[in-house]
Parts: C-alpha cells; sequence; structure tokens
C-alpha cells in the first residue's frame, strides 16, 4: 500500500476531537456527562424496583398488602421519571450545544490554517473542491463524533456499569459466569471500529475528488459550456461518486455486521444466564428474585453496551475525518503569514536586490526555474523583466512577495533578507497588480478596501480615481455598493483591473509589482488601465513583468530572461544598440506579428474584434468568460425565502428502482424489531419457569435458553443483511440524486449561473449536504422507523394477547410521547432551512479565499476572510444552540413518559390483579411487551433531527431539479449543417442581461462578418463587446432580433454542434487539474490521438515549452504554468 493510500484510511486519537474545546464547552461537557450518567443509571435503579416489586408479589400474605407495596414501588418510578426527564434534557441539550460550538470553532480555525499556509502548499498538497468538501462534510462528521452522540454513549456506558455493580452486590458467582461474554464484545466491538473507521475516510476521500469536480466545473462553467464538457463533467463527477459508492456499502456492510454479532453475542449470553440460573436454583440454592435480580441488571448492562456500540462507528466516521482536518490544522508552514516575529523598518526605500538565486517549485522539485539568478534595482526606479513565456519572470514577482523561498541564495529589501521581515509588514509595502484580476462576490467597496484594514469611504475614493476607476463607479447606480459577483462577473476586463488596481494603491505601496497587467485586455481597456499603471507609478520601486514590450520602453531598466539566467540587461535604447541580442529578436518577432495583426485588419471588410478563421477561432481579448458592461445592484441571497415543502413520495419516486431491495431491507429490519417483544414475552415465560418444580425447571431453562440463542443468530442475520439493503437503496440514491443534480446544473443557462446563490461554493455544499441528509433518512433512519413500527406493533400485540384492559391503560399514555415528538419536529423545520442557506453563505466566502489564495496572502486579508466567514456562520450557530435545547425538552419528554408507563404499567396491574382479572405473570408480559414498544417509539422521536434536516434537504435537492432551463444543451435537437461556411449576422438585435433589466446592452444592433474574414470589435470597457460572443454562442437569447450562421436562425441549430463549430481563447483562461493532455482534448467529441494532439499544441506555439517540462511522458505534466503558457495551452 502507498502512503497515500495509508494516510487516507488513518484516524485520530478519539480524544483528540476535543482539543479545540473552550473552557463553556468543557462546562458543558461536564455538565452533559454528568446527566448522561445519571440518566444511564436510571435502568440499573428500574432493576432494584422490579425486585421489590418482585418480592411484594412473592412475599406479601394478601393481596391488599401486595397492592399496597406495588403502588408503592410505582410511585418510586414516577420520581425516577422526573429525575429522568431532568438529566435526558441536561444531557441532549448540553452535548448538542457544547457539539455546535466546537464544530463551528473547527470549521474557523481550519480556514484560519489553510489561510495561513504558504502557497507551496497549494501547488502540490490541496485543492478548493477538496476544502470545501471537508468544511462543509467532514466537519458534520466531527459534530456528529463529539455531540449527541456522545451523550447516549456516556449513558449506555453507565448503565452497563451500574448494571453489573447491581449483578455483583446481588449474586457475584452468577454475575461472573455472565462476565464471560465481555471479552468477545470487546474484541469484536474494536475490530468493527477500526474497520468502519477506515471504510469511511477511504468513503471521504472519494468524495473529495468529486467535490473537486464541481468547483472546477462550476467555477468555469463558461469554459466547460464553450467546449461542450458537460458529458464530461458529468462522466468524470459520476466516476468519483461510484468510488464513494463502493465505500459506503462496505462500510454500511461493516457496520451491520458489527453490530449484529454484538446482539448475537448477548442474546447467547441470556441464554447461557437463564440456563446457569436454573441449575443455581437448582444446586447452590439460589432464590428465583436473586436470580431474576442479577440476571436483569446484566440484561440492561448488556443491552446498554449493545446499544453504546452502535455510537462507535459515528466516533470512526470523526476520527477519520478529523484526520485530514486535523493534519491540516497542525501543519506548520514553511512561510507563515501569522508570524508576528520579524523586523519592521521605520522607513522602507525599495531598494531591491536578487542575490544569485536559485528556484524550483515545490510541485516541481526536479525543474529548476531560476539559475543564479541576480538583479538589483534601486529605490524608485522601474525594471521590466521580458523573455519568453516560461523563462521565469512571474517566479520573481513571486519571490519578492515571498510567496515561496529560494532553494540557494538571497532577495534583499532595503539591504535586509526577505526572511528577517514581519510577512504581514513587508507584504503590506508590496502592491501586486496582477493578470488575471481577482475580485470577491462582494461591492466594489469592499473589494477596494481589501488593500487596508479600516479604509475610509475617502481613502476607497481616492484610490479609485487615482487608478482611472471614478468615472466607472460613478456611472453605476449604485456606485461602490454595486455588487460584482462571483469573481466579478458582473464586471469586464478593464473595469476589473481597474479595481485591482485601486486595490494595490489603497495601502500606499512602496514597492509596485504589475505581472502583465494589460496583457490580456483589449486596445482601449489598455490605454485606459495604462494611464493608471503611469500615475500610479510615481515615486515607487516597480517591478514590471510584459509581454507587450512596447508598454516597458520607458523602464530604467529592462531585463531579459532566457531560461532562468538574465542574459541581458539595460534601458531601451542600450538593449537596441545590440542587433543581434536576444531583446532586440523579441521586438523584432512582435513587430512582424503587430504587423501580420493590422494587415488581417485592413484586409477585412468590417471593423470590429472577432477573428473568423476558416477553423473557426474566436479571440476574445475583452473576455466572453465573464463580460458585461455597466451593472447594478444584485441581491447576494435568497435566505429569507421560505423553502417550499415537497412530498417525500417525490423521493419516493427516485428511490423506485431500489424498491425491491427496500422492501427486502424493511422486512428484514421489522424481523429485526420484532426480536425485542418476543424477547420480552420469552423473558416473562423465565420468570414463571423459576418457580416451577425441578424436573419441570431443569427441562424449561434449557429449551428457553435455546429460545435466547436462537433470536441471538436472527439479530445477527437480520441487523446484517437489513444494514446491507438499506445501504444499497440509500447509497444508489445518493449517488443518483449527485449525478442528477449535477447534471441539471452544468446543463442550466450562463444566467442561471450569474445569480449568487448559484456559486460554486453554495452549488458544492449543496451537493455535499443535502444528499448526505437524504441518504440517512433512506439508510438509517428509515431502517430504525421500519424496526421501530414493527417493535411497537409487536409489541401491542403481545401486550393485548395478554390483557387487553392493562395494554390499554397503558396504551392511552403513547399519543402524548407522540405529540412531544412531532413538537419537536415542527419546531426545528422553520430554522433548519435558514441556517442551511446562510451556511452556503458561508461556504462561499471560503470557496473564493481558497481558490483565490495568492490574492489574499498578498493583500494580507487573512484575518479579513475568517472574520466575514465567521459572520456568515453565527447565524447557523445560533439556530443548531437552539436546535439542542429543544431537542433536549423532547428527548426529557420521551424519558418521562417512558417511565411513567412502568409506573402505571405495575399500578394497574396490581389492582387487576387485586380484582381477580389478571395473573402477576400476565401482568409482567404486558409491562416486558410494551416497555419494548415504549423504546420503539423513543427510538422514532431520536429520527426527528435527521427528518428534519432530511426535509429541508429534499426541498433544496428538487429545487435544483425543477429548474427549467432556459437554454437546455442536454437538449438533442436542432439542426445540423452538413458543411459550414461561417457567415455570421446579427440582426436588428436588442439584449438586457437577465439580472440587469433595466440596462439596455444592445438596440437594434446589426453586424454581419463574412466567411473567412476577420471583424474586430472595439470599445470602452463595458460597452458590450464580449456580449455578442456571448450571444453567439447561445450563453444568453436576445430579446428581440436574430442572430443567423449561414442564414439559419441559432436557435434552430443543434447547441452543442454550435458551439462545437467555435473556439473560444478567453482574456482569462481557464485549465483544469489534469494533464496539458487532457486539457488540449477536453471538449472533444471522439478519443483525440497524440498526433493530433502535438500537432494542435505546434500551431499554438506551445509544442517547445511542453517539451521543456521534465516528465518521462511528454503532455502527461499536471497543469501548474505560467500564464502566458496557460493561455498557450487554452488556444489550442
Amino acid at each position: 500500500m502507498t502512503k497515500e493510500k495509508e494516510q487516507s484510511t488513518s484516524i485520530i486519537p478519539y480524544y483528540k476531537l476535543f482539543c479545540f474545546a473552550d473552557s463553556l464547552d468543557y462546562l458543558l461537557m461536564f455538565l452533559g456527562s454528568i446527566s448522561a450518567a445519571g440518566n444511564g443509571m436510571c435502568m440499573p435503579v428500574v432493576t432494584i424496583f422490579f425486585g421489590e416489586l418482585i418480592d411484594s408479589v412473592g412475599n406479601s400474605v394478601t393481596i391488599t398488602t401486595a397492592v399496597y407495596e406495588v403502588t408503592e414501588v410505582s410511585l418510586k418510578f414516577v420520581y425516577l421519571a422526573l429525575a429522568s426527564a431532568m438529566a435526558s434534557f441536561f444531557q441532549v441539550a448540553s452535548w448538542m450545544v457544547t457539539g455546535e460550538r466546537q464544530a463551528a470553532r473547527i470549521r474557523s480555525l481550519y480556514l484560519k490554517t489553510i489561510l495561513r499556509q504558504d502557497i507551496g502548499f497549494f501547488d502540490d498538497a490541496i485543492n478548493t473542491g477538496e476544502v470545501m468538501a471537508r468544511m462543509s462534510g467532514d466537519t458534520l462528521l466531527i459534530q456528529d463524533a463529539i455531540g449527541e452522540k456522545v451523550g447516549s454513549f456516556i449513558q449506555q456506558v453507565a448503565a452497563f456499569a451500574g448494571g453489573f455493580v447491581l449483578a455483583f452486590l446481588n449474586g457475584w458467582l452468577l454475575t461472573l459466569v455472565l462476565l464471560s461474554s465481555i471479552p468477545p464484545l470487546v474484541i469484536s466491538g474494536a475490530i468493527f471500529h477500526k474497520l468502519v473507521g477506515k471504510l469511511a475516510s477511504r468513503g471521504q476521500t472519494a468524495y473529495s475528488v468529486a467535490a473537486t469536480v464541481v468547483e472546477q466545473t462550476i467555477g468555469s462553467i463558461r469554459t466547460v459550456v464553450s467546449f461542450t464538457g458537460e458529458k464530461q463533467a458529468i462522466a468524470r463527477y459520476n466516476k468519483s461518486l461510484s468510488k464513494a459508492y463502493k465505500s459506503g456499502i462496505q462500510e454500511c456492510l461493516a457496520v451491520g455486521l458489527g453490530f449484529g454479532t454484538l446482539m448475537c453475542i448477548l442474546f447467547c449470553t441470556y441464554g447461557f444466564a437463564f440456563w446457569f440460573g436454573g441449575k443455581m436454583i437448582l444446586e447452590k440454592g439460589y432464590t428465583a428474585g436473586k436470580v431474576i435480580n442479577v440476571i436483569f441488571a446484566v440484561v440492561i448492562s448488556s443491552l446498554s453496551l449493545g446499544q453504546a456500540s452502535t455510537c462507535l462507528s459515528a466516533f470512526a466516521a470523526g476520527q477519520a475525518a478529523a484526520f485530514k482536518m486535523f493534519e491540516v490544522i497542525n501543519r506548520k508552514p514553511k512561510i507563515d503569514a501569522y508570524d508576528t516575529k520579524g523586523r519592521k523598518l521605520v522607513h522602507i526605500l525599495g531598494e531591491i536586490e536578487i542575490r544569485d538565486v536559485y528556484f524550483s517549485y515545490p510541485a516541481r522539485p526536479k525543474e529548476l526555474i531560476l539559475k543564479g539568478f541576480s538583479l538589483s534595482i534601486p529605490s524608485g526606479k522601474t525594471a521590466a523583466l521580458v523573455g519568453h513565456s516560461g523563462s521565469g519572470k512571474s517566479t520573481v514577482i513571486n519571490l519578492i512577495e515571498r510567496f515561496y523561498d529560494p532553494q540557494a541564495g538571497k532577495v534583499l529589501i532595503d539591504g535586509f533578507d526577505l526572511k528577517q521581515f514581519q510577512i504581514k509588514w513587508i507584504r503590506q509595502k508590496i502592491g501586486l497588480v496582477s493578470q488575471e484580476p481577482v475580485l470577491f462576490a462582494s461591492s466594489i467597496r469592499d473589494n477596494i478596501a481589501y488593500g487596508m484594514d479600516n479604509a475610509t469611504s475617502k481613502d476607497i475614493t481616492a484610490a479609485a480615481i487615482l487608478a482611472n476607476a471614478a468615472n466607472f463607479i460613478d456611472k453605476l447606480p449604485q456606485g461602490l455598493d454595486t455588487m460584482v459577483g462571483e469573481h466579478g462577473i458582473q464586471l469586464s476586463g478593464g473595469q476589473k483591473q481597474r479595481i485591482a488596481i485601486a486595490r494595490a494603491l489603497l495601502k500606499k505601496p512602496r514597492i509596485l509589482l504589475l505581472d502583465e497587467a494589460t496583457s490580456a485586455l483589449d486596445g482601449e481597456s489598455e490605454r485606459t488601465v495604462q494611464d493608471a499603471l503611469d500615475r500610479a507609478m510615481i515615486n515607487r520601486t516597480v517591478v514590471i513583468v510584459a509581454h507587450r514590450l512596447s508598454t516597458v520602453r520607458n523602464a530604467d531598466l529592462i531585463a531579459v530572461i532566457e531560461h532562468g539566467k538574465i542574459v541581458q540587461k539595460g534601458s531601451h535604447a542600450e538593449l537596441l544598440k545590440d542587433c543581434n541580442g536576444v531583446y532586440t529578436q523579441l521586438l523584432s518577432l512582435q513587430e512582424i506579428g503587430k504587423e501580420m495583426e493590422q494587415n488581417i485588419v485592413h484586409d477585412s471588410d468590417i471593423g470590429p474584434q472577432m477573428l473568423s478563421a476558416p477553423f473557426n477561432l474566436f479571440l476574445g481579448s475583452s473576455k466572453p468568460e465573464k463580460s458585461t458592461p455597466k451593472l447594478i445592484n444584485v441581491p447576494t441571497s435568497k435566505a429569507s425565502e421560505k423553502p417550499r415543502d415537497v412530498p417525500l413520495s417525490r423521493l419516493a419516486d427516485l428511490n423506485r428502482p431500489e424498491i425491491p431491495v427496500l422492501l427486502l431491507g424493511a422486512i428484514l429490519a421489522m424481523a429485526n424489531g420484532v426480536i425485542l417483544p418476543i424477547f420480552g414475552s420469552v423473558l416473562s415465560s423465565v420468570i414463571k419457569t423459576f418457580y416451577e418444580p425441578a424436573e419441570e425447571l431443569k427441562k424449561d431453562s434449557r429449551f428457553w435458553a435455546l429460545m435466547f440463542v436462537v433470536l441471538g443468530f436472527a439479530s445477527l442475520l437480520a441487523n446484517s443483511l437489513s444494514t446491507y439493503f438499506f445501504a444499497v437503496a440509500g447509497c444508489r440514491l445518493i449517488q443518483r440524486l449527485r449525478s442528477m443534480c449535477f447534471e441539471k446544473v452544468v446543463n442550466m443557462d450562463i444566467g442561471w449561473f450569474d445569480e449568487p446563490e448559484h456559486s460554486s461554493g453554495a452549488i458544492g455544499t449543496r451537493l455535499s449536504t443535502d444528499a448526505v441528509s437524504v441518504r440517512r433518512v433512506v439508510g438509517d433512519t428509515l431502517a430504525l422507523l421500519a424496526q421501530s413500527i414493527a417493535t411497537a406493533i409487536a409489541g401491542l400485540v403481545i401486550a393485548f394477547e395478554a390483557n387487553w384492559q392493562l395494554a390499554l391503560a397503558i396504551l392511552s399514555l403513547l399519543p402524548f410521547i407522540g405529540i412531544s415528538g412531532y413538537a419537536q419536529l415542527k419546531s426545528m423545520k422553520g430554522f433548519s432551512a435558514n441556517a442551511k442557506k446562510m451556511y452556503e453563505e458561508a461556504s462561499q466566502v471560503a470557496n473564493e479565499a481558497v481558490g483565490s489564495i495568492r490574492t489574499v496572502a498578498s493583500f494580507c486579508a487573512e484575518k479579513r476572510v475568517v472574520q466575514q466567514y465567521q459572520q456568515k456562520c453565527h447565524g447557523p450557530v445560533k439556530a443548531g444552540i437552539r436546535h439542542g435545547l429543544i431537542s433536549g425538552i423532547g428527548f426529557g419528554i420521551s424519558s418521562f413518559f417512558m417511565y411513567l408507563v412502568y409506573a402505571i404499567s405495575f399500578y394497574v396491574g396490581a389492582l387487576l390483579v387485586h380484582h381477580g382479572r389478571i395473573s402477576f405473570h400476565e401482568v409482567f408480559r404486558v409491562f416486558f411487551s410494551l416497555s419494548a414498544s415504549a423504546l420503539g417509539i423513543a427510538h422514532s422521536n431520536s429520527i426527528a433531527p435527521d427528518a428534519s434536516k432530511a426535509k429541508i434537504s429534499v426541498a433544496s435537492v428538487f429545487e435544483i431539479l425543477d429548474q427549467k432551463s432556459k437554454i437546455d444543451s442536454s437538449q438533442n435537437c436542432g439542426k445540423i449543417l452538413e458543411h459550414v461556411k461561417g457567415d455570421i449576422q446579427f440582426k436588428h438585435v436588442s439584449f438586457k442581461y437577465p439580472l440587469r433589466p433595466e440596462i439596455q446592452i444592445f438596440r437594434d444592433l446589426c453586424l454581419t462578418i463574412r466567411s473567412g474574414k476577420t471583424v474586430a470589435l472595439v470599445g470602452e470597457s463595458g460597452s458590450g463587446k464580449s456580449t455578442v460572443i456571448s450571444l453567439l454562442q447561445r450563453f444568453y437569447e436576445a430579446d428581440s432580433g436574430r442572430i443567423t450562421l449561414d442564414g439559419i436562425d441559432i436557435r434552430k441549430l443543434h447547441l452543442k454542434w454550435l458551439r462545437q463549430q467555435m473556439g473560444v481563447v478567453s482574456q482569462e483562461p481557464v485549465l483544469f487539474n489534469d494533464s496539458i493532455r487532457a486539457n488540449i482534448a477536453y471538449g472533444k467529441a471522439r478519443d483525440t490521438t497524440e498526433a493530433e494532439i502535438i500537432a494542435a499544441a505546434e500551431l499554438a506555439n506551445a509544442h517547445n515549452f511542453i517539451c521543456s517540462l521534465q516528465q518521462v511522458e511528454l503532455y502527461s505534466f499536471i497543469v501548474t504554468v505560467s500564464l502566458t503558457c496557460l493561455r498557450l495551452i487554452s488556444s489550442i
């Protein structure tokens, strides 16, 4: 087994799950533990009261005396009911509240620790999808392991210990014999506990891969749709789900076998106990009362141990889930963003020196990027780094920002090694503007304010003016408070870049780093942004990474980099003197490219900006990925909307293929449920047997012992098979739901993804958590419900057969238990939906931060992100605490009525005995059978939390499934042209974006693009250039007018076929976390040969740099290359 596989099945010690508890949590855990222990001791106390009942019946001279003494014992049961109700409330409420608080703290701490990691960690060890899967899914498993199940476990352990203590006091020899069952119980429990933990960890790892597919697909939905990659994304997702499905089945089968084995051992122990008890009566002079007291105490202890074992699977799952999370939390980063140690200068000049640096990226340690690199930049000067793609230009920027540390050599600022500075202080003195500006799903004001803590409106406005962004911001209806959408989707490329510049300037940096800040912009946007940069560069040390050499001619120093070394440096004029120099060659190549570009435009019949080459490649320099002009404020949430009720029958319809499996599981679960009432009936017969003559006692004790063994093996079979069948049905449903929801999502129109609640973080969280909640209902909860119903019905049948009068009297109390459970369910329903919505919003904050970690690190915004996340989680945490209190009340009432049933059973039974209508044997039979029924109803009440969550989750799932896409790419209809010329016409097209119906983008637009001609679209940033490409690809539908391809309305054409005729290269190239080969072949309808991939790479001028990558097999390199290289790959 590889190291990776070993880690995927690792767990942490259980006690470490509580390492993030605070003083209040310790108080709650102490109160909850004491209450749970007290609640657990109530059951052994029942055996004392029961012994008193038997003595009262057996020793009383008259029926009147017996009735009086039984009445006294019944009153003790009432007192016990009150004590149990109080203990149950504090047990459940305390553990649920502390579980919620600790889980919230773990989520925040995990995010905080993720954000403090060095950038190299994100290159190789983790991705956004995995982070989201762990924060939304694994923390639920941890919460389950440190919440109310701990209280339940302590309760059962206390009942186990208390029962054995009482058993020893009443008959130590018989108790010692019965203790022989402990070793096999412990050994089998430990084996299955470890096995379940490994399988749970494997399943969580499998789904984290699926979560990564969701995050990448939804986060890059325009790229996926453009290349008709929906089926490919769905196939990758389903492949990961298949692995998770297999692990889920194996885990549940292990749980069923484990619990069945424990119950089999327990029932066999009962059989042995009754046989040996009869032997003690015959040979050692034990009284029947003493034997019954010992056996009852051991029975309660054993049952409690069996019930305690059901919590072990939750603990194992929590331990497995915590392993990876705690591993990250405890990881010490090489470059700690939270490290407060280090030097702070009173005044920083901004002098930069890079001295003999050798560096390779952590993800590619064998590939040396910089080889003895040296460069000195005086304070206040501008230095430009130029060179071929992949030569190491952006790497220099990364080292100055201290995203990485060099393997050898030094990076110095003002003569001090960069490692000597406090990391946050030095990054605050450096401003970074990258090629891909990263904006967050909040207002323009908030995005600019990322540049400095406690920034005032005056500071923000001044930065916007300096960045040449104030003009377009003032034109927006909401101004600075305009929401920009996920990744700034509501802004054009130039607008985003200017906001990014304003953000960088807000912190008034002494050093400004410009990493190809204008290379992805159209000409008009570039001029606007360049003007802003020129103003920003005054009186600052500036390092420019440039692809277009025309933008760096005025730099004080130009350094030409090749293969990680500086081969030339000097001013523009100085470098031109060397006619054979690398710089002169680069300049000549760009001049030739520029002339060819101009010739193409002159040869075109129509002006403005779209490439329509013979192979239909569109080069959108103002990116179609996230285009859009002016905008208005977009609401960020619909959390206040009440979720609609969805009948569970719709869920049953989805599970229709598994109906035979569910029926088998239900039959077996009901068979398992009948075992407990039968056990009660057999137990009452055994009590009667102990008062029989010696010969009959010897004969009947063997028979009833054998019956207990039969019940044990029946329990093993029923438990194992019912758990397996429900696991198959539940895991298939969760696989089907996730697959259907994901398929529905990827086939939605692009306008649907513009809405904030449909962000990648929100959708990923819903797919992760909703399906799990539904799975618990179809699996564990449905099995428990079927078992509990069977238990209740069987108990009632046995009780009514024994004596209908006593049974009817006791039955009158059952509605009160049902009402308490219903009230508990209804009270939890209302706020669960709101909490779920708020968690989705919090997940989106984390998703954006982790996905844009370089921006967060550069602006030292880690603390801000964590505060935003905690603020979003505040509501759900409060809801969870309220949930705990209500659940505590519900379980307290259930416990009260359970013991009240005991009291009334014996009191009414005594009265009926007094009137000669029943025997005490029948009283015991009714009591034990209805005790089993009460236990079944109590288990049904425990379903309430899962049922409440599931109802909300079902509504959430069907909210996705019921969506109707305005432009459904899954529809296999429409014309397919045999031959495509490429004539395009926009005929009187009018268009408004769905989220901005007040703003007219196009009004009666007419445009003709002839086959084989090149057309360029130009205009100011946000004028609607990229909207043309979005409409042509049918991301949106025009409000009026027509768009035609070769004279055919594109709405009549087969949608996927239409998109396959176009190739798109966007401003921000999107590559997936896969090999270069897979990225080049992405979206290809058929299998692509190696020759085709290489030919495409050569055509895109990418083959040379791919060959330079140090990989045994070419094109199998996982994508972690420079932005320019990304653009080359994306253009293939």
